[in-house]
């Protein structure tokens, strides 16, 4: 049986997230469970888009493309611009296609 030392319980105390911090981070992990959400952050990798272009790029409705948007930014995943009448959005952080391409060499694409 291996026990974990002083220095090892010492450092994880230190380490390890707070309840709150890992609620947060399964929260933003958990947005990458719906293959919707998916398909639109990797468009919006390639270039910023308004709902319309993102529902007929994505063939989705616009009105799922709307809601999915709301989740992603309600993390601060995707952010807004408005250009007139139109908002148009992307990837708020370029970690996020970091993230998307660490899953793609995981996998093996």
């Amino acid at each position: 049986m291996i026990v974990a030392t002083p220095k090892v319980l010492d450092d994880m105390d230190c380490y390890l997230p707070d309840d709150n911090s890992v609620r947060r981070i399964a929260r933003f992990f958990g947005l990458l469970s719906d293959p919707s959400r998916v398909k639109l952050l990797s468009a919006l990798t390639i270039s910023p888009l308004c709902v319309t272009d993102l529902a007929a790029i994505l063939n989705m409705n616009q009105t799922t493309v709307s809601h999915q948007l709301r989740l992603l930014r309600d993390l601060d995943v995707v952010s807004c611009e408005r250009q007139g009448k139109i908002l148009k959005y992307k990837i708020a952080n370029p970690k996020i296609n970091e993230i998307l391409l660490v899953g793609v060499e995981y996998l093996g694409y």
